[in-house]
């Protein structure tokens, strides 16, 4: 069975390298971990098998009293952030162990998922490409969204009708990314192309699910 790499990462922003054969490959900056083993989920106790780990340590006062409890119950500090990751077998992890950015390898294809950037309440252009209207001889229709469904039959609006919206601040996943580089000293990852999120953002990596066959 393949080994499931996780871990959790903050965002810095995108550059570029060059490699040997003067290609140029666009990467995002991620400064990943140290991420510790806060709790093991089993399924004779739990009822699934994941590991949970926590990410930018915090105060225990910062934090609310059921995770506070549960910090101090498993003898972990308490952190900012907390995620899951489903595994097969969760008996092989220790809460307490730590992961670093060495975790990952250059070479390895990895899932990258946060939240993207939110762009507010907008309109059917900005949100679903939409047409606008002409601008002269008394048009009032410019940027409105126009007709949104029938008249008396069938009476109502059918689901799914593409119309102004919070646009953004959303759950997105990047599949099969390639990790170009790490920098264990100063806990960074170097993905190539694009991830969601603003800079800073809360990032989960882990090993690509439908990974190309290399």
């Amino acid at each position: 069975m393949t080994e499931i790499k996780f871990l959790l990462a903050r965002k810095k922003g995108m550059t570029q390298f060059f490699r040997e054969d003067g290609t140029v490959v666009p990467v995002t900056v991620l400064e990943a971990g140290p991420c510790t083993v806060t709790a093991v989920r089993t399924p004779e106790r739990d009822g699934y098998s994941a590991v949970q780990i926590g990410f930018v340590p915090a105060k225990a006062k910062h934090v609310a009293k059921p995770q506070r409890v549960a910090f101090e119950k498993n003898g972990t500090q308490a952190f900012r952030v907390l995620r899951e990751f489903r595994v097969p077998d969760a008996s092989q992890y220790e809460v307490g162990t730590e992961f670093r950015a060495d975790l990952f390898e250059s070479g390895d294809v990895v899932d990258v998922t946060g939240r993207s950037k939110g762009r507010g309440f907008a309109g059917t252009i900005k949100a679903h490409g939409f047409s606008r209207g002409p601008e002269s001889h008394g048009s009032m229709n410019v940027r409105a969204p126009g007709a949104i469904g029938q008249c008396a039959d069938p009476a109502r609006v059918f689901k799914g009708q593409r119309m102004a919206r919070h646009f953004g601040n959303e759950r997105r996943t990047v599949k099969n990314l390639v990790v170009e580089g790490v920098d264990p000293e100063r806990g960074l990852l170097l993905v190539r192309g694009g991830v969601p999120g603003p800079p800073n953002g809360i990032l989960q990596i882990r090993s690509a699910k439908t990974a190309p066959v290399k």
